[in-house]
């Protein structure tokens, strides 16, 4: 079987080559839209099938991975920030307080499709404007849902995470390879 990851994240390439799967990449170019009615849980699902049907559409024989990750506070979705502004709008919202980061996950193989969201619950200390600033400025919050990442200088950021922690950093890794195996093996019965 060949298996191709439809994300350009250098992220879920680390993690997906930690479940000793052998995976090409094929970054999707769909523009991510994220209907307002939907709750971080479909926002996340939809978005992975929408990149992984666009990449599948050339590699119709090949089982295809799609990923997408949003942060979820008080009811309102946080995706990749705007700018550096936006990014420091996303961080004073999670400051001291808990939310929810949903990565979506679908699998395709040819018209056959699965898809699941995972959840884990993030607690940020309580955040200065000076930590703010300073972590905007390295850069790191730019290409990231919430403003942060768990795995590099946004780990400072962390009070506490109940759940998959692999799912913060973009791949549920453990479920993606239970729920793979089970979509193959349905997708050859």
């Amino acid at each position: 079987m060949n298996y191709i990851l439809a994300s350009a994240s250098p992220r879920r390439r680390e993690l997906l080559a930690l479940a000793g799967i052998p995976f090409e990449v094929r970054a999707s170019h769909v523009e991510e839209r994220i209907d307002p009615a939907w709750s971080a849980a479909e926002a996340a699902r939809n978005l992975a099938a929408q990149k992984a049907a666009d990449v599948a559409a050339g590699f119709p024989g090949a089982c295809v991975i799609g990923a997408d990750t949003v942060v979820e506070i008080a009811g309102r979705l946080l995706g990749k920030p705007l700018d550096a502004a936006d990014a420091a709008r996303m961080l004073r919202l999670l400051s001291g307080r808990e939310h929810r980061v949903v990565t979506g996950v679908c699998l395709r193989l040819g018209q056959a499709e699965r898809a699941f969201a995972q959840e884990t619950l993030v607690r940020f200390y309580p955040l200065s404007e000076a930590e703010i600033e300073a972590y905007v400025r390295t850069g790191e919050p730019m290409d990231k849902a919430g403003a942060y990442g768990i795995q590099g200088r946004g780990a400072l950021l962390v009070e506490g995470v109940t759940g998959d922690y692999f799912n913060v950093v973009g791949l549920p890794v453990a479920r993606l390879a239970r729920e793979l195996h089970a979509f193959v093996k349905g997708c050859r019965a």
